[in-house]
């Protein structure tokens, strides 16, 4: 099992918000083996993190993934050495075809046509988490979203 999540770089963590996705991975993971697909950038994917990290302390059957969108060298040297000591693995979709400025957009689209669920933080309908939660809904998965957002 997969789960993947997506949210607006400014975003204000809070006890409800982390209680509410525990719960949710509580009633969808359980104790089974699951990869919790992270993106690593802004306040929502380190929100995320920081949910996914308690959930494994209780669950030791959750692997934390980091899905990388770079991988050159100086990347490497810069962020993923330090990465490799909070996750547990470290993925790169294949995408180096793609041009770079859209690799984030093209590795949040892998992460959701791998997942079997989405939690996001989307409030509004602009932006990369926007785009990903739409990506979400097109791909048919199943979302839930922290925030107060209707279409």
């Amino acid at each position: 099992m997969i789960v993947t999540f997506c949210g607006h770089a400014q975003f204000s963590k809070s006890t409800e918000y982390e209680q509410k996705i525990l719960a949710f991975l509580e009633e969808k993971v359980g104790d089974q083996p699951a990869d919790m697909y992270l993106g690593g950038y802004g306040a929502f994917d380190s929100f995320a993190y920081d949910c996914c990290k308690k959930y494994k302390a209780i669950h030791p059957n959750i692997s934390l993934v980091l899905v990388t969108p770079y991988l050159t060298i100086d990347y490497q040297k810069n962020h993923l050495d330090y990465q490799k000591t909070r996750y547990d693995s470290i993925l790169y979709p294949e995408i180096e075809d793609r041009p770079k400025r859209y690799a984030i957009t093209y590795r949040n689209k892998y992460m959701v046509e791998k997942a079997d669920y989405v939690v996001a933080y989307v409030s509004h309908d602009w932006g990369g988490a926007y785009a990903t939660y739409k990506h979400a809904k097109r791909k048919g998965k199943e979302i839930f979203n922290l925030a107060k957002f209707e279409e």
